[in-house]
């Protein structure tokens, strides 16, 4: 009888955690969706294919209960980041290149994902990208942009999450600001934290502390604005000590800046190497 009543106890324990999951979860069908998900994963080394081995692990494994309470109590998809630094870099930068004078303007990396739809009064809109395509005016590579276009030609240069798919930014940079005007300015959007994507060219992730070293006195430019946003979280699957606690720490998908070319680049920054030596692949077009 005994062994009966706890058996009870315990599958009512499983019912009602299961009603107050249900109960949770069908709040916004996009959240259930994720954090469905999430529960699926084995984080911290426990496969929990069902709900139900789920909630019967809760009662004995404390240390997942609090993994599973912190991610229950995590905005998911309920934060506006319209008005996020990362967002906000950009419309910076669309303002004060609309204020100018016919500019001549140059993005990287869009073929079919071009933001001309952002920018008014231009005298000269470009769109590069590695690949030819309809939208495509000039193909070829970053990492020789110099050869495609005349020095000092651009008013205004940016790109938006393509830094990760650079093999060398340090020498992309080197060529950018070789075809921007003195006083042009620079904008570029990338990731921190982000599944990787686009292989086998997915090489980096940037946090702000990159910009400065890559953007400085050296390579002829002054960050002006600098931010991460679009706020997540890292969720550990292995066991490992230093993996434990890590979802409870900041973290951010996005990091975007803005800078200004100062000057041109430093004689003793020199990379005479090009990519095509190094990489037998090329970045694919799907």
């Amino acid at each position: 009888m005994n062994e009966r009543h706890t058996l009870k106890r315990k599958i009512a324990k499983v019912l009602f955690a299961l009603k107050s999951m249900k109960t949770l979860l069908n709040r916004n069908a996009d959240r259930r969706a994720l954090v469905l998900d999430i529960l699926r994963k084995p984080f911290y080394d426990q496969d929990t294919k069902r709900e139900l081995e789920l909630v019967r692990h809760i009662f004995t494994n404390q240390e997942k209960q609090k993994v599973i309470q912190d991610i229950f109590d995590s905005p998911y998809y309920s934060q506006d980041t319209s008005g996020d630094p990362y967002h906000e870099n950009f419309s910076w930068f669309i303002d004060e290149v609309n204020k100018l004078e016919k500019p001549h303007i140059l993005e990287l990396g869009a073929r079919k994902v071009n933001q001309k739809d952002w920018f008014t009064g231009y005298g000269e809109y470009v769109v590069f990208d590695i690949h030819e395509d309809e939208d495509v005016d000039v193909a070829g590579d970053i990492h020789q942009l110099s050869t495609y276009f005349e020095a000092g030609r651009f008013d205004a240069v940016f790109m938006v999450s393509v830094m990760e798919h650079l093999a060398m930014p340090w020498k992309a940079m080197l060529e950018i600001n070789k075809v921007m005007k003195p006083g042009a300015l620079l904008y570029t959007s990338t990731h921190p934290v982000w599944p990787a994507h686009a292989l086998p060219w997915d090489f980096w992730r940037y946090t702000k502390e990159t910009f400065p070293v890559l953007l400085n006195r050296f390579t002829g430019f002054e960050v002006l604005r600098c931010d991460e946003g679009l706020p997540c979280m890292v969720l550990p699957f292995g066991k490992d000590v230093a993996l434990k606690h890590l979802h409870r720490e900041p973290a951010n998908l996005g990091v975007s800046m803005v800078a200004r070319k100062t000057g041109e680049v430093d004689d003793r920054l020199t990379w005479g190497l090009e990519v095509d030596e190094m990489i037998d692949s090329v970045y694919p077009k799907v």
